[in-house]
C-alpha cells in the first residue's frame, strides 16, 4: 500500500516492501522526514508484529500498529488492517503516523468498495496532514478509488486549490498552464499597470473635468478634457475586462488539464489481458476513444480494419465505449483486479508531471502487447469522463463522438460523429517520423 513517490528518478521502481526487511535506521530516516519511492510509511523495526496476546497492551504505539496494520493488508486481511489503523488513530499519533494511518485506512476503504469513506481519510490527511494530491494520483492501491465517483469530487475541490485542500496539487496545475500559455503572466503584468496608470490619469482629470465645468478664467478646455477622462475610463474598463477573461481561461485551461489527469488514470485491458491505465500508454500509442451506440462503433470498427495496417504504423489504439454498457466490475485488489504490475501507473499531476520512470525493457514489452484495440474497463467512469469533455466542447451528452489522443496523452482533437479513416491516415504521423518523435 506504499505511497508513490513524486521523485521517480531518484528511488527505485515500487516495492511493497514488507516490515521484517526494513533496518532501524531505515526507520529513523523515515520518521525525521525523509521520504523514499514509497512515500510516507512507517515501517516495523522488527520482524515481530504487535500481538493482542502480548502481556502489556499499553506497548502498542501508533507506528507499531500502523506497522502490524500494512502487514495484515499484505496478506489480504483487509478488515483487520483497517482495524489497526484505527486504533492507530486512537493513540495520540504525530503528523507523519496520523497521515500514514489516515491515507492506508483509505486503501483499505478503497479496497472494500467504499468510496466515501476513503474520500473522507484522504481530504483529512490532505487537509490536517499535508498529503499530496499527487501521493493519490500515483498509487496501484488506490487504483479502484481513481474510478469512483467520490475521487472526481475530490479532485474537483483540490483543482480549485486553497490552503485547505489541494493547494500544491492546484499550484502543480498553474505551473502546467504557464507552460502551456506562457505570455499570460506577461500580459497581466501589463493589464494591471496600464490600468493603474489610467486610473492615476483619471485622478487627476476629474478635477480638471469639474474645473472645466464651472467655467470661468484659466479653465481648461471642456471638450479636450471630457475626452481625456473618457479615454483613461474606457481603457481601465477594457483592460479590467481582458484581466476577466484571461483569468476565465485560465480556469478553463485548468479544468482541461484536470480531465487530461483524469482521462490519464482511467483503466483499458490490452488485446493480452493485461490492465493498464491509460497514461502506461504515452509514448507508445495514439488511443482514439470511440463513443457511442453498439451499432455506430461496430460500424466504425469495421471500417477501421480497412485501413488497420497504416493505422497500426502510425501507433493508433482504439478504445471503444458503449454508451449504457454499464457492467460494474467487482472490487478485487489493486484496484481492477490484475496483478501487481496490472496497475502500476506512471506519475502524472505532482512535483515531476512530465517525468517517466518506465525502464526501456517495459516500455518495449508493453509496446508489444498494444494490438490496434483496447477494452475498457470500468465503462461508467469512462462515460462520465466523456460527457464532462462534451460539455466543454458544447457538444449534447451522449452524442456519438471520437476523441484522438496525442502520444504524450493530451486531447489532439475530437468530433461528432465517427472518425474518417482515410483522412486520419493521412493526418497521423508514423510512429518513426520526426513529427511523432516530437510529440512525444
Amino acid at each position: 500500500m506504499a505511497m508513490a513517490s513524486l521523485h521517480p528518478r531518484h528511488h527505485p521502481p515500487f516495492l511493497l516492501l514488507r516490515p521484517q526487511t526494513v533496518l532501524f535506521s531505515q526507520k529513523l530516516c523515515l520518521l525525521s522526514g525523509r521520504i523514499g519511492r514509497g512515500g510516507i510509511r512507517l515501517r516495523a523495526s522488527s520482524s515481530s508484529p504487535p500481538s493482542s496476546s502480548s502481556s502489556d497492551a499499553t506497548t502498542q504505539t501508533a507506528e507499531s500498529c500502523v506497522n502490524f496494520g500494512l502487514s495484515l493488508f499484505s496478506k489480504g486481511r483487509v478488515k483487520e488492517a483497517l482495524t489497526q489503523f484505527e486504533t492507530a488513530l486512537s493513540l495520540d499519533p504525530n503528523p507523519v503516523e496520523a497521515q500514514a494511518a489516515l491515507y492506508n485506512k483509505a486503501c483499505c476503504h478503497a479496497y472494500r468498495g467504499e468510496g466515501k469513506k476513503a474520500a473522507d481519510c484522504l481530504r483529512t490527511a490532505l487537509r490536517e496532514y499535508n498529503l499530496k494530491f499527487g501521493t493519490i494520483l500515483n498509487d496501484p492501491d488506490l487504483a479502484s478509488f481513481r474510478a469512483m465517483p467520490e475521487f472526481k469530487e475530490l479532485q474537483e475541490e483540490a483543482r480549485l486549490g486553497g490552503e485547505d485542500i489541494g493547494y500544491s496539487f492546484r499550484r502543480d496545475l498553474k505551473l502546467i498552464s504557464e507552460v502551456q500559455a506562457p505570455f499570460r503572466g506577461v500580459r497581466r503584468f501589463f493589464y494591471v499597470a496600464l490600468t493603474a496608470a489610467a486610473g492615476i490619469s483619471t485622478f487627476f482629470t476629474v478635477p480638471r473635468l469639474v474645473s472645466s465645468l464651472q467655467g470661468g478664467d484659466g479653465a481648461p478646455d471642456l471638450w479636450e478634457t471630457a475626452g481625456n477622462a473618457a479615454i483613461n475610463i474606457a481603457g481601465i474598463i477594457v483592460l479590467v475586462a481582458l484581466f476577466i477573461w484571461d483569468n476565465k481561461k485560465e480556469e478553463e485551461q485548468l479544468a482541461q488539464i484536470s480531465r487530461d489527469e483524469t482521462l490519464s488514470r482511467l483503466p483499458l485491458r490490452l488485446s493480452t489481458s493485461r490492465i493498464v491505465e491509460l497514461v502506461q500508454l504515452r509514448d507508445t500509442a495514439r488511443p482514439v476513444i470511440l463513443a457511442g451506440s453498439k451499432e455506430t462503433v461496430n460500424r466504425a470498427l469495421e471500417k477501421a480494419e480497412r485501413f488497420r495496417t497504416e493505422l497500426l504504423r502510425r501507433g493508433v489504439l482504439l478504445i471503444p465505449v458503449i454508451w449504457g454498457s454499464d457492467k460494474r466490475e467487482p472490487v478485487e485488489k489493486k484496484g481492477f483486479g490484475g496483478p501487481v504490475t496490472a496497475s502500476t501507473s506512471l506519475p502524472s499531476v505532482g512535483d515531476d508531471f512530465e517525468k517517466r520512470t518506465q525502464s526501456i525493457t517495459a516500455k518495449s514489452r508493453l509496446k508489444a502487447e498494444v494490438r490496434f484495440r483496447g477494452e475498457v474497463v470500468s465503462p461508467t467512469e469512462w462515460e462520465r469522463w466523456i460527457i464532462e469533455q462534451q460539455k466543454a466542447e458544447g457538444v449534447n451528452p451522449r452524442e456519438d463522438v471520437y476523441i484522438i489522443l496525442r502520444l504524450d496523452g493530451r486531447v489532439r482533437r475530437s468530433g461528432r460523429g465517427m472518425p474518417d479513416w482515410q483522412q486520419i491516415v493521412k493526418e497521423l504521423p508514423p510512429m518513426e517520423a520526426l513529427l511523432s518523435k516530437l510529440e512525444r
